[in-house]
């Protein structure tokens, strides 16, 4: 039994320091892989308030058939495309229409605030890693998804499946596309993939 799932148990039998153990654990993984879904550090902070809260109001069953991370990962998973699948509904603005918008609001608040450098700076330590982030946006989104969890997160091909809600042949076949699209992506930026393997 990993941590997580040993603070949750604690939590679930009354030890209010458990929930807090697991916010401190999960909190900014979950918010970075959460932003890959709504594309505001803002909002995935939100998102990630709205799994914690869930967790501790409806004290969903932990069965341990995956890792306590990949089940949290799953539930934040959820959370996002149901705020996604809502908001998606809402009127959109065009990009000119955001870009005369951030130009009105220059000083307010940036398009790249500041405290999202800094915890993805935190959280990424390493300049390969950093590297890497960066090729990374330039893939689609499952790709990028399934990447995050493998390189950032180190899940396991069967914890991935957990949260990606797939099987494991799907995961290693999406897993094996989203690797050579990112060799593809880092070549052409003139680095070596063998280097981030």
């Amino acid at each position: 039994m990993d941590n997580g799932a040993s603070s949750y148990r604690r939590f679930r039998e009354g030890d209010d320091e458990g929930i807090v153990q697991i916010v401190r654990d999960y909190k900014d993984g979950l918010i970075l892989y959460l932003r890959e879904y709504v594309a505001s550090i803002h909002t995935a902070e939100e998102l990630a308030e709205d799994t914690f809260f869930r967790l501790m109001i409806k004290k969903p069953n932990f069965s341990g058939k995956s890792s306590f991370k990949s089940w949290l990962y799953a539930i934040g998973r959820h959370i996002a495309i149901d705020y996604v699948r809502k908001n998606a509904r809402q009127v959109q603005v065009s990009p000119e229409e955001q870009d005369a918008g951030l130009r009105r609001n220059a000083g307010s608040e940036p398009a790249y605030p500041e405290e999202e450098a800094d915890l993805e700076r935190t959280y990424l330590k390493k300049e390969q890693k950093l590297q890497l982030h960066e090729a990374m946006k330039k893939l689609s989104p499952d790709y990028r998804q399934i990447l995050w969890l493998s390189y950032f997160e180190e899940l396991s091909n069967e914890e991935i499946a957990v949260v990606m809600k797939k099987n494991s042949r799907q995961i290693r076949n999406l897993l094996y596309r989203a690797k050579m699209s990112l060799r593809s992506v880092l070549e052409k930026e003139g680095f070596d993939y063998e280097d981030f393997g």
